[in-house]
Protein backbone atom coordinates (compact mmCIF):
# COMPACT_ATOMS: atom_id res chain seq x y z
CA UNK A 1 0.00 0.00 0.00
CA UNK A 2 1.50 3.43 -1.05
CA UNK A 3 2.72 5.50 1.73
CA UNK A 4 -0.08 8.87 2.47
CA UNK A 5 2.24 11.20 3.60
CA UNK A 6 5.97 12.10 2.45
CA UNK A 7 8.64 14.19 4.35
CA UNK A 8 9.50 17.00 1.92
CA UNK A 9 13.21 17.64 2.27
CA UNK A 10 13.26 14.79 4.91
CA UNK A 11 11.99 16.29 7.45
CA UNK A 12 8.45 18.16 6.58
CA UNK A 13 5.72 16.37 6.50
CA UNK A 14 2.64 16.43 4.79
CA UNK A 15 -0.20 14.70 3.57
CA UNK A 16 0.44 13.16 -0.06
CA UNK A 17 -3.05 14.95 -1.72
CA UNK A 18 -2.72 18.43 -1.55
CA UNK A 19 -4.52 21.65 -2.71
CA UNK A 20 -4.11 24.08 -5.69
CA UNK A 21 -5.35 27.47 -5.03
CA UNK A 22 -4.71 28.94 -8.13
CA UNK A 23 -8.99 28.31 -9.42
CA UNK A 24 -10.11 30.22 -6.07
CA UNK A 25 -11.58 33.39 -6.99
CA UNK A 26 -10.78 36.59 -4.89
CA UNK A 27 -13.57 39.00 -6.06
CA UNK A 28 -16.31 40.07 -6.27
CA UNK A 29 -17.71 39.11 -2.40
CA UNK A 30 -19.60 36.29 -2.68
CA UNK A 31 -17.05 34.06 -4.79
CA UNK A 32 -14.69 35.19 -2.55
CA UNK A 33 -16.70 33.80 0.11
CA UNK A 34 -17.41 30.96 -1.47
CA UNK A 35 -13.35 30.55 -1.92
CA UNK A 36 -12.68 30.95 1.37
CA UNK A 37 -15.01 28.11 2.49
CA UNK A 38 -13.34 25.83 0.17
CA UNK A 39 -10.15 26.71 1.57
CA UNK A 40 -11.13 25.49 5.24
CA UNK A 41 -13.35 23.05 3.98
CA UNK A 42 -9.94 21.26 2.67
CA UNK A 43 -8.29 22.07 5.90
CA UNK A 44 -11.32 20.05 7.90
CA UNK A 45 -10.70 17.18 5.53
CA UNK A 46 -6.98 17.42 6.34
CA UNK A 47 -5.14 18.64 3.31
CA UNK A 48 -1.86 19.95 4.99
CA UNK A 49 -0.20 20.86 1.88
CA UNK A 50 -1.66 24.32 0.18
CA UNK A 51 0.40 25.75 -2.98
CA UNK A 52 -0.16 28.92 -4.04
CA UNK A 53 2.14 31.57 -5.79
CA UNK A 54 2.45 35.32 -6.60
CA UNK A 55 1.34 35.36 -9.87
CA UNK A 56 -2.28 34.21 -8.67
CA UNK A 57 -3.36 37.49 -8.84
CA UNK A 58 -0.73 38.94 -7.98
CA UNK A 59 -0.32 37.83 -4.19
CA UNK A 60 -4.21 38.44 -3.86
CA UNK A 61 -4.03 34.73 -3.64
CA UNK A 62 -1.90 34.32 -0.64
CA UNK A 63 -3.95 37.28 1.04
CA UNK A 64 -7.32 35.07 0.62
CA UNK A 65 -5.60 31.63 1.86
CA UNK A 66 -4.58 33.65 5.08
CA UNK A 67 -7.92 35.27 5.69
CA UNK A 68 -9.50 31.63 5.58
CA UNK A 69 -6.98 29.85 7.49
CA UNK A 70 -4.74 31.80 9.82
CA UNK A 71 -3.66 31.11 12.75
CA UNK A 72 -2.62 28.25 10.52
CA UNK A 73 -3.46 24.69 12.30
CA UNK A 74 -0.20 22.76 13.36
CA UNK A 75 1.28 20.60 10.37
CA UNK A 76 -0.37 22.64 7.77
CA UNK A 77 2.10 23.87 4.59
CA UNK A 78 1.50 26.58 2.29
CA UNK A 79 3.90 26.72 -0.42
CA UNK A 80 4.61 29.68 -2.32
CA UNK A 81 6.19 30.87 -5.95
CA UNK A 82 7.99 33.29 -6.75
CA UNK A 83 10.10 34.81 -10.28
CA UNK A 84 6.95 36.63 -11.75
CA UNK A 85 6.37 39.64 -12.31
CA UNK A 86 4.25 42.33 -14.10
CA UNK A 87 7.56 43.74 -15.46
CA UNK A 88 7.59 43.76 -19.16
CA UNK A 89 7.42 47.03 -21.48
CA UNK A 90 3.49 47.31 -20.39
CA UNK A 91 3.27 46.09 -17.35
CA UNK A 92 2.78 42.22 -18.25
CA UNK A 93 3.30 39.53 -16.83
CA UNK A 94 6.84 37.94 -17.42
CA UNK A 95 9.50 35.59 -15.99
CA UNK A 96 11.37 37.68 -13.53
CA UNK A 97 14.25 35.89 -11.61
CA UNK A 98 16.50 39.14 -10.99
CA UNK A 99 17.43 39.03 -7.39
CA UNK A 100 15.83 42.50 -5.80
CA UNK A 101 12.91 41.10 -7.57
CA UNK A 102 13.09 37.85 -5.78
CA UNK A 103 13.39 39.32 -2.25
CA UNK A 104 10.55 41.69 -3.03
CA UNK A 105 8.12 39.32 -3.75
CA UNK A 106 9.16 37.15 -0.68
CA UNK A 107 9.02 39.93 1.56
CA UNK A 108 5.46 40.83 0.18
CA UNK A 109 4.55 36.58 0.59
CA UNK A 110 5.73 36.67 4.17
CA UNK A 111 3.48 39.77 4.71
CA UNK A 112 0.35 38.48 2.95
CA UNK A 113 0.60 34.89 4.60
CA UNK A 114 0.96 36.54 7.87
CA UNK A 115 4.29 34.13 8.88
CA UNK A 116 8.00 34.90 9.76
CA UNK A 117 9.06 31.76 7.31
CA UNK A 118 7.94 30.16 3.99
CA UNK A 119 8.98 26.44 4.98
CA UNK A 120 8.74 25.92 1.36
CA UNK A 121 9.45 28.45 -1.35
CA UNK A 122 9.42 27.38 -5.36
CA UNK A 123 11.03 29.30 -8.13
CA UNK A 124 8.02 29.33 -10.15
CA UNK A 125 9.66 29.52 -13.49
CA UNK A 126 14.05 29.64 -14.41
CA UNK A 127 13.95 32.91 -15.85
CA UNK A 128 16.72 32.23 -18.85
CA UNK A 129 18.15 36.30 -18.84
CA UNK A 130 19.30 36.07 -15.17
CA UNK A 131 22.01 34.04 -14.39
CA UNK A 132 20.74 30.78 -12.83
CA UNK A 133 23.17 31.24 -10.09
CA UNK A 134 22.05 34.79 -8.88
CA UNK A 135 18.46 32.99 -8.82
CA UNK A 136 18.91 30.44 -6.81
CA UNK A 137 22.07 32.35 -4.85
CA UNK A 138 19.11 35.06 -3.28
CA UNK A 139 16.89 32.28 -2.37
CA UNK A 140 19.73 30.61 -0.32
CA UNK A 141 20.39 34.08 0.82
CA UNK A 142 16.93 34.44 1.80
CA UNK A 143 17.06 30.74 3.32
CA UNK A 144 20.07 32.05 5.75
CA UNK A 145 18.78 35.13 7.08
CA UNK A 146 15.49 33.14 7.65
CA UNK A 147 12.85 33.71 5.98
CA UNK A 148 12.48 30.54 3.81
CA UNK A 149 13.17 26.85 4.69
CA UNK A 150 13.07 24.94 1.80
CA UNK A 151 13.49 25.94 -1.93
CA UNK A 152 12.12 23.96 -4.85
CA UNK A 153 11.97 24.65 -8.48
CA UNK A 154 9.10 24.81 -11.09
CA UNK A 155 8.78 23.04 -14.28
CA UNK A 156 12.34 22.24 -14.87
CA UNK A 157 14.26 19.64 -16.97
CA UNK A 158 16.48 17.00 -15.38
CA UNK A 159 19.98 19.32 -16.68
CA UNK A 160 18.32 22.35 -15.12
CA UNK A 161 17.74 20.14 -12.26
CA UNK A 162 20.62 19.02 -11.88
CA UNK A 163 22.41 22.28 -12.33
CA UNK A 164 20.41 23.66 -9.71
CA UNK A 165 21.26 21.05 -7.04
CA UNK A 166 25.14 21.91 -7.17
CA UNK A 167 23.86 25.96 -5.97
CA UNK A 168 21.47 24.77 -3.52
CA UNK A 169 19.56 21.67 -1.57
CA UNK A 170 16.27 21.39 -3.61
CA UNK A 171 13.27 20.21 -1.88
CA UNK A 172 10.57 20.01 -4.48
CA UNK A 173 9.60 19.68 -7.88
CA UNK A 174 6.72 21.32 -9.83
CA UNK A 175 6.49 20.09 -13.40
CA UNK A 176 3.17 19.62 -15.44
CA UNK A 177 2.20 15.99 -15.03
CA UNK A 178 -0.64 13.17 -15.11
CA UNK A 179 -2.17 9.65 -16.58
CA UNK A 180 -2.43 11.51 -19.90
CA UNK A 181 0.90 13.69 -20.20
CA UNK A 182 4.20 11.94 -18.78
CA UNK A 183 6.42 14.26 -20.97
CA UNK A 184 8.63 15.10 -17.50
CA UNK A 185 8.95 11.29 -16.36
CA UNK A 186 13.02 11.54 -16.57
CA UNK A 187 12.71 14.25 -14.50
CA UNK A 188 10.29 12.48 -11.87
CA UNK A 189 12.73 9.63 -12.17
CA UNK A 190 15.48 11.89 -11.36
CA UNK A 191 13.08 13.27 -7.98
CA UNK A 192 12.52 9.73 -7.27
CA UNK A 193 16.37 8.91 -7.13
CA UNK A 194 17.30 11.88 -5.40
CA UNK A 195 14.17 11.42 -2.28
CA UNK A 196 12.57 15.19 -3.80
CA UNK A 197 8.75 15.90 -3.68
CA UNK A 198 7.16 16.23 -7.03
CA UNK A 199 3.99 17.85 -7.39
CA UNK A 200 2.22 17.67 -10.61
CA UNK A 201 0.77 20.80 -11.66
CA UNK A 202 -2.52 20.00 -14.16
CA UNK A 203 -2.59 16.29 -12.25
CA UNK A 204 -5.71 15.50 -14.01
CA UNK A 205 -6.41 16.38 -17.82
CA UNK A 206 -7.68 14.38 -20.61
CA UNK A 207 -6.45 13.42 -23.77
CA UNK A 208 -8.56 11.88 -26.67
CA UNK A 209 -11.85 10.12 -26.78
CA UNK A 210 -10.84 6.83 -26.20
CA UNK A 211 -8.47 7.07 -23.38
CA UNK A 212 -11.12 9.09 -21.66
CA UNK A 213 -13.17 5.77 -22.15
CA UNK A 214 -10.73 3.57 -20.79
CA UNK A 215 -10.48 5.60 -17.90
CA UNK A 216 -14.07 5.90 -17.47
CA UNK A 217 -14.77 2.39 -17.96
CA UNK A 218 -11.83 1.54 -15.17
CA UNK A 219 -13.64 4.17 -12.85
CA UNK A 220 -16.83 2.40 -13.69
CA UNK A 221 -15.45 -1.14 -12.67
CA UNK A 222 -14.21 0.16 -9.65
CA UNK A 223 -17.25 2.50 -8.48
CA UNK A 224 -15.26 5.78 -8.58
CA UNK A 225 -14.92 9.02 -10.73
CA UNK A 226 -12.41 9.17 -13.44
CA UNK A 227 -10.76 12.06 -11.87
CA UNK A 228 -10.54 9.76 -8.40
CA UNK A 229 -8.97 7.58 -10.71
CA UNK A 230 -6.60 10.13 -12.18
CA UNK A 231 -5.54 11.29 -8.92
CA UNK A 232 -5.09 7.45 -7.62
CA UNK A 233 -3.27 6.65 -10.69
CA UNK A 234 -0.06 9.24 -9.71
CA UNK A 235 -0.14 8.30 -6.05
CA UNK A 236 0.57 4.70 -6.62
CA UNK A 237 2.90 5.60 -9.63
CA UNK A 238 5.78 7.36 -7.27
CA UNK A 239 6.25 7.49 -4.03
CA UNK A 240 7.30 11.45 -4.47
CA UNK A 241 4.38 12.21 -6.23
CA UNK A 242 2.74 15.19 -4.17
CA UNK A 243 -0.99 15.82 -6.76
CA UNK A 244 -2.37 19.36 -6.11
CA UNK A 245 -5.58 19.30 -7.73
CA UNK A 246 -7.69 22.49 -7.40
CA UNK A 247 -11.21 23.44 -7.52
CA UNK A 248 -12.99 26.52 -6.85
CA UNK A 249 -16.27 23.92 -5.84
CA UNK A 250 -16.59 22.15 -2.20
CA UNK A 251 -17.97 19.03 -4.24
CA UNK A 252 -15.24 18.50 -6.47
CA UNK A 253 -12.89 19.28 -3.55
CA UNK A 254 -14.73 16.16 -2.06
CA UNK A 255 -14.40 14.13 -4.62
CA UNK A 256 -10.78 14.67 -5.65
CA UNK A 257 -9.40 13.91 -1.92
CA UNK A 258 -11.58 10.77 -1.54
CA UNK A 259 -8.66 9.63 -3.95
CA UNK A 260 -6.75 8.98 -1.12
CA UNK A 261 -8.85 5.97 -0.41
CA UNK A 262 -9.11 4.31 -3.85
CA UNK A 263 -6.48 1.66 -4.13
CA UNK A 264 -5.87 0.24 -7.93
CA UNK A 265 -5.76 -3.43 -8.61
CA UNK A 266 -2.82 -4.28 -10.45
CA UNK A 267 -5.00 -4.71 -14.05
CA UNK A 268 -6.61 -1.38 -13.67
CA UNK A 269 -2.93 0.14 -13.06
CA UNK A 270 -2.06 -1.98 -16.19
CA UNK A 271 -4.29 -0.63 -18.54
CA UNK A 272 -3.90 3.01 -17.49
CA UNK A 273 -0.36 2.51 -17.88
CA UNK A 274 -0.24 1.98 -21.58
CA UNK A 275 -2.77 5.16 -21.87
CA UNK A 276 0.55 6.88 -22.75
CA UNK A 277 3.73 5.95 -22.74
CA UNK A 278 6.88 7.52 -21.04
CA UNK A 279 9.49 10.02 -22.46
CA UNK A 280 12.63 8.17 -22.78
CA UNK A 281 14.98 8.84 -20.12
Amino acid sequence: MASTTFRIGGDLPVGRLGFGAMHLPTEPAADREASLAVARRAVELGVTLVDTAHLYGGGANEELLAEALHPYPDGLLITTKVGVARSGPSGEWRLDGRPAVLRSQVDQALRRLRVDRIELLQLHRIDPETPLADQLGTLRDLQAEGKVGRIGLSEVTVGELDQARRIVDVASVQNRYNLLDREHEPVLAACEAAGIAFLPWRPVAWGASGERAEIAAVAAELGATPTQVALAWLLGHSPVILPIPGTARIDHLEENLAATHLRLPPAHRDRLDRLAQPAPA
